[in-house]
């Protein structure tokens, strides 16, 4: 496994250097060269029961949101130095920081690889923004919002936020601005109107509680998205996420229509990582349900995906009773831009 893994963290550096970290980027790759057996932290990743990829466990990012976490402590201080100041460090010094800290196998770096990584990237919302003024203005109806994959709930509230594209949507008063590179006609104006958020997860993190692990797992190198990411956490407060399997979940809150209201299931990048056999479940509920949606109780499902195409993910809107597919566009997998391509509502 000591080579897979190895692996993982090279291809893993890759999508950190594209996605503009090349902070993460060096210090995974210096530890997929450096790390060796012999101690307990190092003995688990090296040995990791599962599969460390990308797309599976994500181990790289589990140690990374560790070591940030606990530079984000100021413990050690030779770590928290190395994150402060990189480039005083030559790779040398750096992977004996890195390893040195690892060695002594603090607890709260043990605990970031029980978990996969919830990166909770607020820049998501922007076309979730986009796309709740577009269902405003083709239903007329205000909306109950049901997230998959919610993890803090920060993307629950992206009403609340604001989307600087030349015009501003979203709630033009907020303290959270948005402003992607973006590409295509303007939303339309309509503003939309929420009347429930409720969100699920199998691990769900709470603002108050969580905060550090939150923040952990936002590329140090990248402060603009920190402080987007602590502005959200702070308009966060009082959102609470489901803790249970997303699909059991699902079913629950499909089993009635929600009448004089669009009910839009959506998630932004989380469906991709559920099984095969859940997303096939998910999948015959959402039909089950399209057959009892009605005009004046309509369903929608929003996706933000990675469909194996480039770049970025597919921004992809279903619509029921009329079973309709409408592909809203591309967007970068952090946000950084929208490609907008949706029709007139």
């Amino acid at each position: 496994m000591t080579n897979t893994v190895r692996h993982s963290f090279r291809v893993q550096a890759d999508a950190c250097e594209a996605l503009g970290s090349p902070l993460t980027a060096r210090i995974l790759r210096l530890l997929a060269d450096g790390l060796a057996l012999g101690t307990p932290v190092a003995d688990r990743i090296l040995n990791w029961q599962g599969d460390p990829s990308v797309r599976a466990d994500a181990l790289a990012l589990r140690l990374a949101g560790g070591l940030h976490a606990l530079a984000l402590q100021g413990t050690p201080t030779a770590l928290h130095s190395f994150y402060t100041t990189p480039a005083r460090y030559t790779d040398i010094e750096a992977l004996a920081v890195l390893l040195d800290t690892i060695d002594a196998a603090p607890p709260t770096l043990l605990a970031w690889l029980n978990s996969a990584p919830q990166t909770n990237e607020v820049r998501r919302s922007a076309p979730l923004i986009a796309a709740g003024h577009w269902l405003a203005a083709h239903y007329g109806l205000p909306i109950a919002l049901s997230e998959l994959g919610a993890s803090a709930g920060l993307n629950l509230n992206w009403d609340r936020y604001a989307l600087d594209i030349g015009e501003t949507f979203g709630d033009v008063g907020s303290p959270l601005r948005l402003t992607p590179d973006w590409c295509g006609p303007l939303p339309p104006r309509t503003q939309p109107q929420i009347t429930e958020r409720r969100g699920v997860d199998l691990n769900p993190l709470d603002v108050s509680r969580d905060a550090l692990r939150i923040r952990s797992y936002i590329w140090a190198d990248q402060p603009h998205r920190m402080a987007l990411t602590q502005t959200a956490i702070d308009m966060a407060q009082g959102i609470t996420i489901d803790r249970a399997d997303a699909v059991d979940w699902l079913e629950t809150r499909l089993q009635t229509p929600m009448s004089g209201q669009l009910h839009l299931i959506f998630h932004t990048v989380a469906w991709q990582y559920f099984p095969k056999a859940a997303q096939a479940r998910g999948e015959a509920l959402l039909q089950a349900a399209a057959k009892r949606a009605t005009a004046t109780a309509p369903l929608a499902h929003l996706g933000m995906e990675n469909d194996g195409s480039e770049p970025g993910a597919a921004l992809t809107l279903r619509l029921w009773p009329n079973a309709q597919t409408i592909p809203l566009g591309r967007v970068d997998f952090h946000g950084r831009w929208v490609d907008w391509q949706a029709p007139a509502p």
